[in-house]
């Protein structure tokens, strides 16, 4: 699975870093980035992620 963030549109909510953190954190400038490539045992979280988003930037494909 790769997963990316637009980080434009970002809004540093924190939910994905929270749902997700072997995979996302929140950067020092506030929004949000990907720190590690999903594995097997986390993909369902970064789905989880992706759908909680509030502003739809996360962005997973296998």
């Amino acid at each position: 699975m790769k997963v990316s963030i637009d980080r434009t549109g970002c809004i540093g909510c924190g939910m994905c870093a929270a749902t997700c953190p072997e995979v996302f954190r929140i950067a020092e400038d506030g929004a949000a980035e990907v720190i590690a490539d999903p594995s097997a045992a986390n993909e369902a979280a970064v789905k989880d992620a992706e759908g909680g988003c509030p502003v739809s930037v996360i962005k997973s494909e296998n």
